[in-house]
């Protein structure tokens, strides 16, 4: 491929409305797969998300778009900024105008156009209706009273009967024959609505009219209920964008205005009264005040905030008014990225998932070969009746549709997905949930992660003629910019005290040992005793001291210039509160727990042996990096950590999760989160993620079951067409609404 020809190529991102099962979804792919200058086709059936790498000059948008409305579903695009967020469903209409609450920047693009005339999916107009207000529910309602019309006209016309039900399964099948053309022609032969067709027209041949009108009836039943059951796994994504208010009470010049909460720019200020919701990310400017955010973090006990501090689109506030600094656009806030996240991690498919779609690309010819054997071998070979024989086969035809198969893994991990988000948990796709629920070790970093990543100066001791104000001044003036959590300890202990720190420039951090910048007019350094005393910093006496403090479960600096010791500070910092219990979840689970430090064996040894953990201290990046390398050798790791320092092992574990409130990196950089920096989240985590694949096992079972099942009695002639295809749709609806049991599943609880 040519430079040019990767000029030309365009990453293309559609709303695709009308998807309800797996088959769906795997037609589309198909379908567009097939078109010159296409590649890199994804395909998301809760998201209702096509996205696609296309190359213009072999094959325009315009005709991806015809080929997918051929199919019968609705096409629209998404918009072409890299971060707009389009919420699946959320485009305004009539039913939703009353509505509290207002759906993000870019939603209108969401959902509009139509399918084909003989579409029976699901119609985005149809949301919020009761099902025999929909257009699939009309077309069973239809279907419904020509069979009906059909039995009435056989009980006082018997001689016209036949012809009545002929009619009825001919004036049914028609749209579904036409979906079936159209994924003929796109080379698609083997989907359920050929066979229905196929299935259906020969049931007319061998004078089972009216079987063929009541499987025609029940296919449109089957619809109905895989499309409402498709609606339920989709609406805990869609009540994620409902968070955010309409409208926002922007403060401009002294007064304030109601303008819409998506309008809102970044360094405006919006005024917040009790009881509100808070329309956009920000930081408090004035006023403290509780704020519940548990629509965001999931965490039930609302949280006080004060000016300086962050708070998130969604939350409550619940006492005070606030005003509040616009820190993020309405396409980027919190909500706009979990939402994203948990549509992207949607396409992200589980491995599972990509074997269930290759089994089934073979399954289903298989499945029309064992058909068209069973209509031909028994007459050939035994002389038996042809209309039996045949009559099985098309029963054949339809219980071995693969529609419930390819639909259990996809169903399981959305509803995953979507309890995970509600509660804070965020995975990013079905292969993260598969590793998560395979993990044996979990590797912990400390500080921010264990502790509370805020340690306090405990102990300041100056050597010398150094007094502590200006062993204060130096040590300041060196970590002054740094948002490390041990700098900002030493900065708050010198704001407490009074002290100001000296000027300070060029500053630069030393890996896994400090920090050293220009302090006055000569260089300053606050590193770890081991680093000082390797250096001149530091003598025995004072290493003496260093390691008492660490003993203590201190974590100690040494403050030094040129050959000149200046002192020692201590600083400790906390464990969560529950963190033990975490390890002690963990351990039930039969899961080992590990730190994983960059802070001296001593204070990490008194840390771990509070948690009742095993530890690996004195670790710099590479060091664990190559711990996790080890632990992977040894079965499924998980990672825990900040996102930023821990990157490399976050990457090389089986799963890197990061802690933190809805920041950037949390959300972007490791393959999972957890929002509310609670530690006993990660059993949650890997609880829910043991479920998830639990409920995969039960579809696969409860599917393949099923089709076995129905296989053997339809060859035996025990089960005829209507069955097969009741049997078909039942167990596609069986697994959607198993799946579904995972939305109410509480990863908290053990057991």
């Amino acid at each position: 491929m040519t430079k040019s020809d990767l000029a030309d190529e365009t990453v293309c991102d559609w709303t695709v409305s009308g998807m309800d099962c797996g088959s769906c979804a795997g037609k589309i792919r198909n379908a567009v797969t097939r078109l010159p200058g296409v590649s890199g086709v994804e395909v998301g059936i809760m998201s209702e998300r096509l996205r696609l790498t296309l190359d213009e000059n072999k094959t325009g948008r315009e005709q991806v778009e015809k080929t997918v409305r051929a199919l019968g579903y609705g096409i629209k695009p998404r918009g072409a900024e890299k971060k707009e967020f389009v919420l699946p469903g959320a485009a305004s209409d009539a039913n939703h105008e009353a509505h509290d609450h207002a759906r993000p920047a870019g939603a209108e693009a969401a959902h509009s156009g139509h399918g084909s005339p003989g579409h029976v999916h699901d119609d985005p107009a149809d949301r919020g209706k009761n099902w025999y207000q929909t257009g699939k529910g009309r077309l069973v309602i239809f279907t419904g009273l020509l069979l009906a019309a059909a039995w009435g006209v056989e009980l006082f016309a018997p001689r016209i009967g036949a012809w009545a039900f002929v009619a009825a399964c001919l004036i049914g099948v028609a749209p579904i024959a036409r979906r079936a053309f159209a994924a003929a022609r796109s080379g698609q032969f083997f989907t359920i609505e050929g066979l229905m067709t196929v299935a259906a027209i020969g049931a007319l041949f061998i004078n089972a009219a009216e079987e063929a009108a009541l499987v025609v009836f029940l296919f449109a039943v089957g619809e109905v209920l895989e499309g409402v059951a498709a609606s339920k796994a989709r609406n805990g994504i869609r009540a994620l964008a409902d968070l955010v208010p309409k409208t926002a009470l922007l403060e401009e010049n002294g007064t304030t205005r109601e303008v819409a909460a998506a309008s809102l720019q970044v360094g405006q200020t919006v005024l917040i009264r009790p009881g509100d919701r808070i329309p956009a990310d920000g930081e408090i400017i004035e006023g403290i005040s509780g704020v519940d955010e548990s629509p965001v973090t999931g965490e039930s006990v609302p949280a006080t905030r004060g000016p300086g501090e962050r708070v998130f689109a969604g939350s409550i506030n619940t006492e005070a008014v606030l005003r509040v600094t616009v820190t993020k656009a309405a396409q980027d806030n919190t909500i706009s990225r979990i939402i994203r996240l948990v549509e992207e991690a949607e396409e992200a498919r589980a491995p599972t998932e990509r074997f269930i779609d290759r089994f089934s690309r073979w399954y289903m010819p298989a499945i029309v070969a064992v058909a068209v054997l069973v209509v031909v071998v028994p007459p050939l070979v035994l002389g038996q009746s042809w209309d039996t024989w045949i009559y099985r086969g098309l029963a054949l035809l339809l219980i071995g549709c693969p529609c419930a198969l390819v639909i259990s893994v996809p169903a399981s991990i959305a509803s995953a997905l979507s309890t995970g988000a509600r509660r804070g948990l965020l995975m990013k796709g079905g292969a993260v949930i598969e590793a998560a629920a395979k993990v044996s070790k979990v590797a912990f970093d400390k500080t921010g992660t264990l502790t509370h990543g805020r340690p306090q100066v405990t102990d300041l001791v100056p050597f010398g003629h150094t007094t502590e104000a200006q062993l204060l001044e130096v040590a300041a003036g060196v970590e002054s910019g740094s948002s490390h959590p041990l700098a900002v300890a030493i900065l708050n202990r010198a704001e407490t005290a009074g002290v100001q720190a000296l000027p300070a420039r060029d500053a630069r951090a030393l890996a896994g040992r400090g920090v050293v910048a220009t302090v006055g007019d000569a260089p300053a350094w606050v590193t770890s005793p081991r680093h000082a005393s390797e250096n001149g910093g530091l003598d025995g006496l004072g290493l003496r001291q260093a390691t008492v403090f660490e003993e203590q479960g201190k974590t100690a600096v040494a403050v030094y210039r040129e050959g000149i010791p200046l002192g020692l500070i201590a600083m400790r910092d906390e464990p969560r509160a529950d963190a033990a219990e975490a390890v002690r979840q963990l351990s039930a689970m039969g899961i080992t727990s590990t730190i994983l430090t960059g802070d001296n064996p001593r204070t990490a040894a008194a840390i771990a042996e509070g948690l009742g953990m095993q530890f690996q201290a004195d670790m710099m990046p590479e060091d664990k990096l190559g711990a996790i390398r080890e632990m992977n050798e040894q079965g499924g790791v998980m990672m825990i950590g900040d996102g930023i320092n821990d990157a490399p092992a976050l990457k090389q574990a089986s799963i890197g999760v990061a802690m933190g409130s809805g920041t950037d990196v949390a959300l972007e950089t490791a393959d999972a989160a957890i929002l509310r920096d609670r530690v006993t989240d990660i059993p949650a985590q890997i609880r829910l993620a043991r479920a998830a694949m639990a409920n995969i096992r039960q579809n696969v079972t409860i599917a393949l079951g099923l089709k076995a099942v129905f296989l053997v009695t339809t060859v035996l002639g025990i089960t005829g067409l209507w069955i097969a295809i009741l049997a078909d749709t039942g167990a596609t609806v069986l697994v959607t609404l198993n799946a579904l049991r995972l939305l109410g599943f509480n990863p908290e609880r053990e057991g």
